[in-house]
């Protein structure tokens, strides 16, 4: 019982005591209002309106400048001016800030350590009183400048006048009058972008900056190899266009028989992996069965491997006409001899196209004969059309499309054929062939071509120490 009344007790004095603070705060409050002032201004969140014309602006078809609004940070700055001002905005349409304005000015606004410009160029075009259409002076009554919520303006104002029925704020003409209105703003569209002079003069100083600064290091002069003559610098490209230059002067300076170092991925302007590609097309052709002697003679007799490679990644393409390990066991120790024959042979049979067999049967299919450009100049390539499929050379030289398709990569084409091309007149000063004769082979077989440089080091060396080759 006791324990009960205690409690009513308590809390009847909770009540009272409650009631007096309050009835205290109120008569401080009311004696001297600027306790509330400095609570109210303690705060930095600002209550606004859905109603606002803030609200409005961010929501309305004024996009471009909505965002460059957020952009540039300024909500915070325009909640407070907008309870403290009606003001009146003059909002760009959209062209105008999209694609009217100079591009290079508005990747100055954007870009971020000139954040203060593109804010004092967004508060230019507002002003802390309400102008509406119905009071707009006109140049009887004179023009009145105002002054805008750019503080960084230097005193520069807003001249708003009308001329010959048109409204017109500073430079730009007024095309949608009244477009929004709200009980604390307006908004006005105008045709173009207003520019303080401060931040004309800052991109000014800026653009002279650059200009002056920005020297571009020229290195000492190349001198081409083969003509000995100065060489001209190549235009820019743009990334994976094809080359400026034609493969024949992009090719290296002459064939070597020490094979060269790979290029790097990617190339020196990287915009294919011309190596890989490479790699993966003399893979194919080992996997594919029938193919070694081309694989060695690409990779372990020349650099042409490397060399392919290169071109590849420079943006070049390639159409690889590849003989069989039949076709080049025919091929003879004379037509080896001579240094640098294999790298001759090999750039008669790249072409420096893109071609698959459907693209080269149906050009012979239409034209008749076609003759393809190859990387051993001048020789061309002709190819006609037999026995539906597609041949190349002429007479005893010929060799037919064998196994078309091996590899094809967008870049590099590879087309198996039954037969080593020579150009016309080699064809017609090479020797009769001397008889095959078989033999049997006991291990896993080199390559053709490897044989035939071991037994030429091997006559060369008969009365010196180096008499065999294993």
């Amino acid at each position: 019982m006791d324990f009960h009344i205690y409690g009513v007790s308590s809390f009847i004095f909770y009540t009272i005591f409650t009631f007096l603070a309050i009835t205290s705060a109120a008569l401080q409050e009311k004696q001297n209002p600027s306790i509330k002032n400095s609570v109210a201004g303690s705060s930095n969140s600002v209550q606004i309106n859905s109603n606002s014309v803030l609200v409005a602006l961010l929501d309305s078809h004024y996009t471009e400048l909505s965002e460059l609004v957020e952009k540039a940070l300024l909500l915070q700055t325009l909640e407070e001016a907008v309870s403290k001002h009606n003001i009146t905005i003059f909002a760009p349409r959209n062209e105008a800030l999209e694609r009217d304005l100079d591009p290079e000015f508005k990747r100055f606004l954007l870009e971020p350590g000139n954040l203060k410009s593109l804010q004092n160029l967004l508060l230019f075009h507002m002003i802390p009183n309400r102008i509406e259409s119905t009071r707009w002076p006109t140049e009887v009554n004179e023009p009145k400048n105002h002054n805008s919520l750019c503080r960084d303006s230097n005193g520069e104002t807003l001249q708003v006048v009308e001329k010959n029925g048109e409204k017109l704020v500073g430079m730009a003409k007024i095309i949608k009058p009244d477009d929004i209105t709200r009980p604390d703003g307006i908004i006005h569209g105008i045709e173009r972008v207003l520019i303080p002079k401060s931040v004309q003069q800052d991109f000014n100083t800026r653009r002279s900056l650059m200009s002056i600064s920005a020297v571009i290091p020229e290195g000492a002069p190349e001198v081409d190899p083969r003509t000995h003559r100065l060489k001209k610098p190549a235009p820019p490209v743009p990334a994976g266009a094809p080359p400026v230059l034609p493969i024949i002067e992009a090719m290296a300076p002459g064939p070597s028989l020490a094979p060269a170092p790979a290029p790097g991925p990617g190339g020196p302007h990287h915009h294919f992996d011309g190596e890989s590609q490479v790699k993966d097309f003399i893979q194919t052709l080992l996997h594919y069965g029938g193919y070694n002697e081309m694989a060695d003679i690409l990779v372990n007799l020349t650099s042409l491997a490397s060399e392919m490679g290169r071109l590849v990644s420079e943006g070049y393409v390639l159409t690889v006409l590849a003989p069989n390990d039949e076709a080049m066991a025919k091929l003879t120790t004379d037509q080896l001899s001579e240094p640098g024959a294999p790298e001759q042979i090999m750039y008669y049979h790249l072409i420096p196209e893109y071609q698959t067999e459907e693209s080269m049967y149906n050009a012979v299919r239409r034209f008749g004969k076609v003759r393809y450009d190859t990387l051993r100049l001048p020789h061309k390539v002709v190819a006609e059309e037999a026995d539906g499929s597609v041949k190349f050379g002429q007479g005893e030289g010929s060799a037919y499309l064998f196994d078309p398709d091996i590899y094809t990569d967008g870049r590099i084409s590879v087309q198996g054929i039954d037969g080593v091309l020579l150009p016309v007149e080699e064809n017609k000063a090479a020797p009769p062939k001397p008889a095959v004769v078989a033999k049997v082979v006991g291990k896993p077989r080199r390559g053709k071509l490897m044989e035939v440089a071991c037994s030429m080091l091997g006559a060369i060396g008969q009365n010196s120490q180096f008499t065999s080759c294993h």
